[in-house]
């Protein structure tokens, strides 16, 4: 099995990987580093012939608490570039946009996009950019303790950088969840569709093989095309030009803040208490 230094990638039965967030000492917290791995991750499963379907779970006491605030600047300059927007050159706001162009927006579009089923197993808090692991799965089976939240309205930024709210929720609830903040119950996010099937705790990773071989069992071909023929109707809808606008709109945002208050991509008094929390003692 590959060796990776913030997931474990495994293949628990035929047919099927699963992929782990590693990293619990940070909440799961997203770093290039981390990233730039799951991407490879993904890639090795799409490259396996003998893999129908992909689990992206968890370890640790949440899912994700979202991007790792600390790493903002760092531009994965080990890694090898995926999309084309981003390099090692720019400055200002040029580079914050093109990193997060490749490393936040352009990766969810891809892996949105990935050939084959994707499940995300989710449990504990769900944050921000924890949102942007689990909204380009295919599926998302919940535990009863997990929520989710875009709490980047605190921040002073309107929305994450995958802006798929509306898709995910409807409009008034999108509305609700994005503008308030406050985070949304496993049974709540079940309601509004963004979430397939709540379980037990402690069923979360046995029901999320049986679901995966519920796909696993299927021609891969035929899923493939049944995914890529409901992805074109999820594009038609309209996805394209308002993530376009949400993506500008969010660095609109950035550049405000660094502007007008000493550099700070974000809220001043957010990023404050952030890292006030991170303080030892």
């Amino acid at each position: 099995m590959p060796d990776f230094d913030n997931l474990i990638y495994e293949t628990p039965e035929a047919g099927i990987a699963r992929i782990w967030l590693n990293r619990p000492e940070a909440r799961n917290a997203q770093d290039s580093h981390l990233l730039y791995e799951l991407n490879d991750a993904f890639d090795i499963a799409m490259g396996d012939s003998e893999v129908k379907v992909v689990i992206l779970a968890a370890k640790g006491p949440h899912f994700s608490a979202g991007h790792d605030l600390r790493d903002i600047s760092n531009r994965g300059s080990e890694h090898k570039r995926v999309g084309t927007w981003s390099d090692d050159k720019w400055d200002g706001s040029e580079a914050y946009y093109c990193r997060e162009k490749e490393i936040y927006e352009g990766f969810c579009r891809r892996w949105r996009d990935l050939a084959k089923p994707t499940i995300a197993s989710v449990h504990g808090k769900s944050i921000a950019g924890g949102l942007m692991l689990i909204w380009p799965c295919d599926f998302v089976i919940a535990s009863d303790d997990a929520s989710f939240q875009d709490n980047t309205m605190y921040m002073g930024i309107p929305g994450v950088e995958y802006f798929a709210h509306v898709w995910e929720l409807g409009i008034r609830k999108a509305k609700e969840f994005l503008l308030t903040g406050q985070p949304i119950s496993a049974e709540e996010a079940e309601a509004a569709g963004m979430v397939n099937r709540v379980v037990p705790r402690a069923d979360l990773e046995e029901a999320t093989l049986a679901f995966a071989r519920t796909l696993s069992d299927k021609p891969s071909f035929a899923l493939k095309l049944g995914k890529d023929a409901i992805n074109a109707a999820f594009h038609a809808q309209g996805f394209e030009n308002v993530q376009r606008s949400a993506f500008n709109a969010h660095h609109l945002a950035h550049t405000h803040y660094r502007l007008h208050q000493d550099g700070s991509f974000i809220d001043k008094e957010f990023m404050h208490n952030f890292q006030a929390k991170k303080k030892p003692g």
